[in-house]
């Protein structure tokens, strides 16, 4: 009789290593699903000429709420492609992306410190705060500025443009009304 103790079968590991990237493959599915398709994020008819400044503001807040992650990766995207010329800060920038996505990207579930659970919008503007100080300490300030101001002109006018009646609820958000009823999350405003 031989023992093994201390020992990995050669076996186990290559499953333990398959296992874990499918469940990394998962992971990063499941971490960008909050991500709406780019389809319905670019959809053409959804495109429309606010009727006031209130029609305006709602339609930014409510396609900022909606859209939150697709507007962080556009962010993101143009930041990285604004340090391409900068090799130390874009090397800062890989390594927040890496925390990006452990922390706010790939996560199941929501943070919790000390007993309270901590918003989304709350670690996404504290890992923005956070990214904008590790970047400006590599002194490639004016780069980074010019493509946040980017940034947020396109995401602010899609979320001026972008007409809200189409999108809908989460089904998780759904299912808690227990009616299963799609429901928009404005209410069209009507042509009276």
């Amino acid at each position: 009789m031989t023992t093994t103790y201390g020992t990995i079968p050669s076996e186990s590991l290559g499953t333990s290593r398959g296992e874990f990237i499918s469940r990394a493959k998962e992971r990063i599915k499941s971490g960008l699903g909050p991500a709406r398709q780019w389809r319905e994020m670019l959809h053409r008819h959804a495109v429309g000429v606010p009727t006031s400044a209130g029609d305006a503001f709602s339609r930014a807040r409510t396609n900022f709420g909606y859209f939150r992650m697709n507007y962080a990766i556009i962010v993101l995207l143009i930041v990285f492609l604004s340090l391409l010329w900068h090799p130390i800060s874009l090397i800062v920038f890989v390594v927040m992306m890496a925390i990006w996505l452990y922390l706010y990207f790939l996560r199941d579930e929501p943070w919790v410190i000390f007993g309270r659970t901590i918003d989304d919008r709350v670690v996404l503007v504290l890992l923005s705060i956070f990214t904008l100080i590790a970047l400006f300490l590599t002194r490639a300030t004016l780069n980074i500025v010019v493509s946040l101001l980017i940034g947020l002109v396109v995401i602010l006018i899609h979320s001026v443009f972008r007409k809200t009646d189409d999108l809908f609820q989460d089904e998780e958000a759904m299912s808690s009304g227990g009616d299963g009823v799609t429901r928009p999350l404005t209410e069209p405003s009507s042509s009276s």
